[in-house]
């Protein structure tokens, strides 16, 4: 029986994967703990292996014996050497459209939050206050402000598109998009410079890649406008933890909402949990009951694809076809 191992999974249990793979013939094995030592031993003899958020790196992938396909639970391959994983003819695979629409309202509901003060009102109210706990410059009509979106993939155009209702400026930074396509988008083509000096609000919607680690540093930031309200619910690696801080001590960041963290869960030494003009989330952008089927189903899928020999969707790493290997048995 061929052996599936999944590094680690956020899900209460397998069911549903163990639903779709044990009538192939594949055996579904869950690992619980993502150190390196264990990451090799639990994956050295898998056939095929899925990952949520474990590191697999040059030396995990160099442990793999039998490998026909990585399967990523997700968007991201920012935690898979992909480079290692093609120089050992392995295909990585993602899950590209599953969480299209959370993410999206997630956005939308972290930019009003940010914009109309929500969480610092609400919080005002709990502790027996009445009355508007911050000043009133600082509540904003999204009508009356620009935003700026970096990046216009998929899930920045759904952004646009919850956007739109409210009727603000929507400037969009892409240098791998053609500017007619973002004007047909109804939004305003600009450079990054520009965009960092005409935005209101900044929203992140960039893959982690070299070109955009530490995109927002502090020479981006003093471009920025004061004030100015940063989104993330993309990448961690996409904003310098030190300039977002320095940036937020002097007002130049007027109020951040975060969903993503380099180090999960957030350390509790961050200096973020020392300001109350930030929101604070955990990883859950992309969370909801039918997210998660659609995300589980579709990992699944591409495994049961590989026995039969037949291409695999959403290759990430440009490796077309499947190794030949022997069967793994346990």
């Amino acid at each position: 029986m061929s052996r599936v191992a999944i590094t680690d999974a956020s899900f209460p249990n397998l069911d549903l994967e163990e639903k779709q793979l044990t009538p192939l013939g594949l055996r579904v094995k869950r690992g619980r703990n993502r150190s390196k030592a264990v990451l090799n031993e639990s994956v050295r003899n898998a056939d095929f292996v899925i990952s949520q958020f474990a590191w697999l790196d040059c030396d995990v992938i160099s442990s793999l014996r039998s490998a026909r396909v990585i399967v990523r639970y997700g968007i991201g391959v920012d935690n898979i050497d992909l480079d290692a994983a093609a120089k050992c003819g392995i295909p990585v695979c993602n899950v590209p459209d599953y969480c299209i629409d959370e993410v999206a309202d997630h956005t939308l509901a972290l930019i009003l939050a940010a914009t109309g003060q929500v969480v610092a009102n609400s919080v005002t109210v709990t502790k027996a206050a009445w009355g508007s706990s911050v000043l009133l410059a600082q509540m904003c009509c999204l009508k009356s402000l620009s935003v700026g979106i970096v990046g216009f993939g998929r899930m920045s155009r759904e952004v646009v598109s919850r956007l739109k209702p409210f009727r603000p400026n929507i400037l969009v930074h892409d240098p791998g998009v053609r500017v007619e396509k973002i004007e047909a988008g109804g939004c305003r083509a600009v450079s990054l410079d520009e965009l960092f000096a005409l935005s209101d609000v900044i929203s992140l919607h960039c893959p982690a890649e070299r070109s955009t680690d530490h995109l927002i540093n502090a020479d981006a930031i003093i471009k920025m406008k004061k004030g100015v309200i940063l989104v993330n619910v993309a990448r961690e690696s996409v904003i310098c933890s030190e300039s977002r801080v320095a940036g937020l001590q002097t007002g130049k960041i007027g109020s951040a909402a975060l969903d993503v963290w380099e180090t999960e869960p957030i350390e509790s030494n961050d200096p973020l949990l020392l300001f109350d003009n930030v929101i604070l989330h955990s990883h859950i952008a992309s969370a909801s009951t039918e997210a998660s089927l659609r995300l589980r189903t579709e990992a699944s899928a591409i495994v049961a694809l590989a026995p039969q020999g037949t291409p695999l969707r959403n290759v990430v790493n440009c490796v077309q076809t499947l190794p030949t290997c022997a069967t793994t048995v346990v």
